[in-house]
């Protein structure tokens, strides 16, 4: 599941504004009514209490919501209740790369099933070549498990998971693993 607004997008990058724990929904709301093009993505996990069993909507990236804005023009949302910053590097906010976002808004509209993954940085590359995400990169899990792909929110730290079918997975070679011909500087005489 995914709560999103596109009222304004006006080509600003996407933020990831860090909220409250728990508060993710909240500040979704607050920013809704300001008028900000935002992106909650949502997943549904089963929880157990002592008498049930329910099915609950959970942030996809717990702590965070995504928001379109102008970084110059960031106090309004810093203002907002439940909100506690914005990520970035030495108290300056960094946008997400587009590719990252695109691929989480892909993911979710697949209506494939998508849970919370570990970070991974090092595992192969792969693209997927046919389905409802056709031309998506990613990370595979394991190599054993073909299933599941990793697409990653670099600035963040934090990956999530997609159930694929194994056919689709196509290795994609990197600039790092491809072996390039060189020619010897010195040759023997004929």
């Amino acid at each position: 599941m995914i709560e999103t607004n596109q009222i304004t997008g006006d080509g600003h990058p996407w933020f990831a504004v860090q909220t409250r724990t728990t508060h993710e929904k909240r500040v979704a709301s607050l920013l809704d009514y300001q008028r900000y093009e935002y992106f909650l993505p949502l997943y549904t996990a089963r929880r157990r209490w002592s008498d049930r069993i329910k099915q609950v909507e959970l942030p996809l990236f717990p702590g965070y919501i995504f928001c379109r804005f102008n970084m110059h023009a960031r106090g309004p949302i810093l203002k907002t209740p439940s909100v506690v910053g914005i990520a970035g590097i030495a108290g300056k906010p960094i946008p997400l790369e587009d590719h990252e976002i695109v691929a989480i808004q892909r993911i979710h509209h697949s209506k494939l099933s998508v849970s919370p993954h570990p970070f991974l940085q090092v595992g192969q590359r792969v693209r997927l070549e046919g389905g409802s995400l056709d031309g998506l990169e990613g990370l595979i899990e394991d190599i054993g498990r073909r299933n599941r792909l990793i697409v990653s929110v670099s600035l963040l730290q934090r990956s999530v998971a997609v159930e694929i079918d194994s056919a689709w997975v196509t290795p994609v070679a990197s600039p790092a693993n491809q072996s390039i011909y060189r020619k010897p500087l010195w040759s023997p005489a004929s």
